[in-house]
């Protein structure tokens, strides 16, 4: 079973890549969110590391690869489709909004939310809350931004530009990615200090999935 997978992107389709690893082109499967961060990793010419979950049954005897950036992803996807009546394909599609946001509207029981993923509807919210609420939490980003620990940061001592720099990162990680304000600037942190010479946001990006592999 193929369970993880690093190469560079052959081509584009319409929902996944083509994955050339080891002189073999592999078709993968990828939420919207994870395609679009393939296709930015892409660009600057990073190797792409997925994590992937291998689908095949009497039904669809044709192996699916389905990829995910981390383990987590993988891991909450793997609980998503315990959902009677959400199998792989459909949570694949499903999966619009970043995982925990999603994981949060769960155990929240925000089934209105859960109603605007692509081919969830009201019904199905309701059989996903009540599957997996109190089951998720440990992917669930915070309501709230959480306080800082310091009344500084050390990327407060960065040159202007750097600054700058810290906080598209910032947003894209918090607004766009789902992770709290914390965790986000625990792993800009993290990431700045294992190479301070890190100049912009692509750089940061890139150090910031080697610190997560």
């Amino acid at each position: 079973m193929i369970a993880y997978l690093e190469g560079t992107i052959l081509r584009k389709e319409a929902d996944g890549i083509i994955l050339l690893a080891g002189h073999i082109g592999y078709e993968i499967l990828l939420d919207n969110i994870t395609l679009s961060m393939c296709m930015e990793k892409s660009r600057v010419n990073e190797i792409i590391a997925l994590y992937i979950y291998y689908h095949v049954t009497e039904r669809q005897p044709k192996p699916v690869l389905i990829g995910f950036l981390t383990p987590e992803d993988k891991e909450f996807f793997q609980l998503f489709i315990t959902v009677a009546a959400i199998g792989p394909m459909k949570a694949i599609k499903a999966l619009t909004r970043p995982v925990p946001q999603v994981a949060r509207a769960i155990e929240d029981r925000d089934t209105a939310f859960l109603s605007q993923l692509t081919g969830i509807g009201k019904r199905t919210a309701e059989k996903i809350v009540a599957t997996l609420n109190g089951k998720v939490l440990a992917f669930a980003a915070t309501k709230k931004s959480e306080p800082d620990a310091a009344p500084t940061e050390p990327t407060d001592a960065l040159p202007e530009e750097n600054q700058i720099m810290v906080r598209q990162v910032t947003e894209v990680l918090t607004e766009q990615l789902g992770h709290s304000a914390s965790s986000a600037k625990r792993m800009i942190r993290q990431a700045l200090e294992k190479n301070p010479t890190i100049s912009s946001p692509e750089d940061l990006f890139d150090e910031i999935y080697q610190e997560t592999r």
